[in-house]
């Protein structure tokens, strides 16, 4: 029997409603959120993430400011516009689009974002609050995987999750999320050896790590909830996870497809941060 689809569209789409609703009642009380984008050089795969952003904001009626820079800014200009950003009224959150270019000092640029307005969830005082369990803005994909358990009423409290992939962007904010949820966690990466050994023991298993089909069902325990983080491409140039779909169906209780799982819930997560950023700044006049 093939596993359920955790349908991250329909979820993503349910998850808007509510957050436009909120958004107009703040409109109404003369708030807009509003989201600056900063995106420097020309990647494409960075221009795609970032129009698909924008077009959200715009949909749900927020506020997006994009600040295109040219690949050779220089860090000093950079860290001038965030500041701008910091102290801008109509600016909630700032997210500056990774990766930057390789003369830029990518962990200066984030902690010189305000963290009231760390969307993005990545500003070390955002980090040390998730760890301690304190209210915080969660990296949005992370995030996002959590609130696609919690609507299909998977019980993460005592569950034994495995997640594959120890990025500051995905891998390790996730694993702190389950942990705070009473789950025990395991990290296994690319220096883990005999990595099936602690798939095949995963109630939740996690698929971070950014390599195509990766997962396969001889690494699924019979029953486990499969979510696949991984963007890659296959030999055809096709759009593919790091799960090999078609064989871990069969074995998985519920997974999440690539394209149109986990991608969806990301872009919906920052929406979420972007209004608690906004209310946050109301709270505080």
């Amino acid at each position: 029997m093939a596993a359920e689809l955790i349908d991250g569209k329909e979820i993503a789409r349910k998850k808007q409603d509510r957050i436009d609703a909120e958004v107009q009642k703040l409109k109404a009380e003369g708030v807009t959120p509003g989201l600056a984008v900063i995106l420097t050089g020309d990647n494409q795969a960075s221009r795609t993430y970032v129009n698909n952003k924008q077009k959200t904001c715009n949909k749900l009626g927020m506020y997006s400011m994009l600040i295109e820079l040219p690949e050779s800014v220089s860090e000093q200009e950079l860290i001038r516009r965030i500041t701008e950003l910091n102290k801008s009224d109509e600016i909630h959150g700032i997210l500056v689009q990774l990766p930057l270019p390789s003369h830029i000092n990518e962990k200066a640029i984030i902690e010189t974002i305000s963290p009231e307005k760390d969307v993005d969830g990545f500003h070390p005082i955002n980090i040390g609050r998730m760890m301690t369990a304190q209210d915080a803005y969660i990296p949005c994909t992370p995030a996002g995987i959590i609130e696609m358990l919690e609507s299909i009423g998977a019980d993460i409290a005592g569950k034994h999750v495995v997640v594959i992939g120890r990025s500051n962007i995905v891998g390790k904010p996730a694993g702190q999320l389950f942990l705070n949820k009473d789950a025990t966690v395991t990290y296994c990466h690319s220096k883990t050896a005999n990595l099936k050994e602690y798939t095949k023991r995963a109630d939740i298993l996690v698929a971070a790590a950014g390599k195509a089909n990766l997962i396969t069902e001889d690494h699924v325990k019979h029953g486990a909830i499969v979510i696949d983080v991984g963007m890659n491409r296959n030999a055809e140039g096709k759009l593919c996870g790091d799960v090999d779909f078609e064989t871990v169906k069969h074995i998985a209780g519920y997974i999440t497809p690539v394209p149109g799982g986990v991608g969806p819930m990301t872009i919906t997560m920052l929406m979420h941060n972007t209004l608690k950023a906004a209310k946050y700044s109301i709270s505080k006049i």
